[in-house]
């Protein structure tokens, strides 16, 4: 007879209904009393054995592995339905487009028990050559997370991709922004466009909000100051006879309506063409309101369809562009973001404070995250030592060199 195994050993059977070894091990036992097993099958009696040897071991580690069938294209999947609650829906969009367009088609076969380090570093450096450095990090994270979440339910022993370094990927599209010359072509341009369009451009450009926060603009934060009195009212209840305007930039389109930071909320005073641009939206939203009658929602919102609803994104750029194409520029090129970008260039080139620009654009950071974000549109140029230098050892006006 064969030897019996020790307890703890688990057991070796032959099923005559799967025509496979049946690996078996018991892990424990209910509150009821029954008892709990993890099986492993296998074609040979040698190759279900070293299956029960892999849960026997794991076991010794303290770990109680479920049964490993699942593929990297499972636990990627069920991280992006259940491991991102809370996020915005344009979110869970662009990681599910990127995890089955990059991920599933290249790992999603393999077991993720049997993913390895050096896969993940073949498929990096592979994709290394596809896409950008900042496109890779993201795939990086959503295998991490995946694999984080697999075994947080004992699906896996440990997460390879902690193992692998992220490789340098293709380079990204480049940031810029307007001259001066192309700004006021875009002003120009701004001119003719819808009303709603015409103010986008203008709040975007000569007062550097960022895209979610210009679409995210309630009539209630567009206020007159008096600053003498050290006040604001909106205005819908102050109206537009008033000196000078601003904005409370106290929203934006993210999820739960904050800003991006705490000190990304600010009040900005509005230049009078951006206020020109406001008061006569604000006339033509009133005429749309009434032709719309019973269809219109009342959201408050600055920027709005003929029905008062939310404008997408993707409306948004496809008008921004066309201003862009009318001012002679190549519109594929440019996006609403980068007229927040020209801002900043725009003011750097006029000789204003990086510190002050900070302030303004709202960066948490102050003007350390401007300089880092903004490198390519900021001049770095110090003038300090030059001028102190000029006024310790100035040059006489008449002075010639000495002749030899």
């Amino acid at each position: 007879m064969p030897k019996q195994r020790a307890h703890g050993d688990g057991g070796l059977y032959w099923s005559e209904s799967r025509q496979r070894w049946i690996a078996e091990v018991t892990i424990g036992y209910s509150p009821s009393g029954r008892r709990i097993t993890r099986k492993a099958a296998g074609r040979t009696k040698t190759e279900a054995k070293a299956r029960l040897k892999d849960i026997i071991r794991d076991l010794d580690d303290g770990l109680s592995l479920a049964p490993g069938q699942d593929t990297v294209a499972d636990v990627v999947r069920n991280w992006l339905e259940f491991g991102l609650s809370g996020r915005a829906a344009s979110t869970i969009m662009t990681k599910r487009t990127l995890a089955e367009k990059h991920i599933v088609p290249d790992l999603g076969a393999c077991k993720v028990r049997q993913l390895t380090a050096d896969d993940v570093d073949r498929w990096l450096a592979r994709k290394a050559r596809q896409v950008s450095t900042r496109t890779l990090q993201e795939l990086r994270s959503i295998l991490k997370r995946s694999i984080n979440r697999a075994q947080a339910r004992d699906k896996v022993k440990r997460n390879v991709v902690l193992l692998c370094e992220l490789p340098t990927g293709k380079s990204g599209r480049p940031s810029k922004a307007l001259t001066m010359e192309q700004a006021a072509a875009v002003l120009e341009a701004s001119e003719t466009a819808k009303p709603w369009l015409r103010a986008y451009v203008l709040v975007s450009l000569l007062v550097g909000l960022r895209t979610e926060e210009v679409r995210a603009l309630h009539w209630t934060y567009v206020v007159a100051l008096d600053e003498d009195a050290g006040t604001s009212t909106p205005i819908k209840h102050a109206g537009w006879d008033h000196d000078e305007f601003g904005i409370h930039v106290w929203r934006s389109v993210r999820v739960g309506g904050d800003t991006k930071t705490a000190r990304s909320r600010r009040t900005l005073k509005l230049p009078q063409r951006c206020v020109t641009a406001l008061r006569d939206l604000w006339e033509h939203q009133g005429r749309q309101r009434e032709k719309a009658g019973d269809r219109w929602q009342d959201n408050d919102l600055v920027f709005a369809t003929r029905t008062g609803t939310d404008l997408s994104a993707a409306n948004v750029r496809r008008e921004v562009r066309r201003v862009i194409e009318r001012a002679g520029l190549a519109a594929q090129e440019w996006t609403p973001r980068e007229l927040r970008h020209s801002f900043v260039s725009l003011l750097s080139a006029d000789g204003v404070p990086i510190e002050q620009i900070a302030r303004l654009i709202g960066h948490a950071g102050g003007s350390a995250v401007t300089e880092k974000v903004y490198r390519q549109q900021i001049r770095p140029v110090m003038q300090e030592g030059a001028a102190l230098m000029d006024r310790i050892f100035p040059a006489a006006e008449d002075q010639a060199p000495e002749e030899t």
